[in-house]
């Protein structure tokens, strides 16, 4: 009985997206929108727009939307919606959305969406990334409509794409500005602080040791956006090197910005201990300084791909160095 209801709500969907489609689309193209009506009764204003799988027909002001990947309900909330389903790597969300996200549904982040769990959170749209959801689409679409957006190489023009969809541009737009200014203002305020003395960004995930280098989202975000001086022998063509701890001395820094992938694992919190206690480590400058600022993974999870992940790090970084 449970998988009829299903079966059976999904075509009523379906029925109610073609209908509300039909009456929407005309040959305006994206700015099609209907008189909010069909047959006398009152239907959510649509308008039509043109993704990577065609015209779709979508709610002008969307009540329910689910953002698939880990990174898109941080856009959605940047931009004033609060998801009513996401999917979550971490048990608990960062502290910058916890509040926000307390009824937001929690679906986990199997590479196969929960559909069940998306289907009882009845969404009346669902934007996904098409590299992690094309598999996903035709089922997806028989829930709600659903928006795929481009790949993108910066986290700036995924914002704008999901601000296009939910008619939220200018939105985006100040979403950005706001993240430059106070980059801006934090990278000055480094500079005054740390100076010429390096910094290495490192995270201890369960199985191995990571440096990032500056080309990649994170690094980029450490070293360019906020000016924090990289180690110069670091290979420049890599994004980021797995490493020995007894390899890291090559390095050597005056400053290590070190974050725990989870800090609820405890395989990443023995890697930690034992690096930690281990002689080569304390051998360090920055350690031997006092210089080694432990981020949380979860508050860190999405910085350089996030603005509210970035927003909240720059106040982590300008803390920490502070001190």
């Amino acid at each position: 009985m449970k998988q009829i209801r299903k079966i059976t709500l999904g075509l009523i969907i379906i029925g109610l997206v073609m209908l509300s489609t039909a009456c929407g689309v005309n040959n305006a193209g994206n700015t099609a929108v209907n008189d909010g009506k069909t047959s006398g009764k009152a239907m959510p204003e649509q308008r039509v727009i043109n993704t990577l799988k065609g015209d779709i027909s979508v709610p002008t002001e969307p009540k329910k939307v689910i953002g698939l990947s880990v990174v898109y309900p941080e856009f959605l909330y940047a931009l004033g919606v609060t998801p009513v389903a996401v999917q979550n790597y971490h048990q608990d969300f960062p502290s910058y959305i916890k509040e926000p996200f307390k009824d937001t549904m929690k679906m986990g982040i199997a590479e196969v969406p929960n559909f069940e769990a998306i289907l009882a959170s009845e969404p009346d749209l669902i934007i996904a990334p098409i590299w992690w959801s094309d598999k996903d689409y035709d089922q997806l679409s028989k829930i709600a409509p659903t928006v795929l957006l481009p790949q993108r190489d910066d986290w700036r023009d995924e914002l704008r794409d999901i601000g296009q969809v939910l008619g939220k541009v200018e939105q985006a737009d100040k979403v950005i500005q706001d993240l430059q200014t106070k980059e801006v203002e934090a990278k000055e305020k480094l500079d005054s602080l740390v100076g010429d003395e390096t910094v290495m960004y490192m995270m201890i995930m369960a199985k191995e040791i990571v440096i990032y280098g500056v080309n990649s989202d994170r690094g980029n975000f450490i070293h360019k956006k906020l000016g924090l001086k990289p180690v110069e022998t670091f290979p420049q063509d890599e994004l980021s090197l797995s490493i020995s701890l007894e390899k890291i001395l090559q390095y050597n820094p005056d400053h290590i910005i070190l974050q725990l992938d989870d800090e609820s694992s405890e395989e990443v919190r023995n890697r930690s201990e034992e690096m930690l206690n281990n002689a080569l480590w304390k051998n360090m400058t920055a350690v031997k300084k006092k210089q080694v600022h432990i981020m949380g993974g979860k508050e860190w999870f999405s910085i350089g791909m996030s603005p509210l992940a970035d927003l909240n790090a720059i106040d982590d970084i300008v803390h920490a160095f502070e001190k």
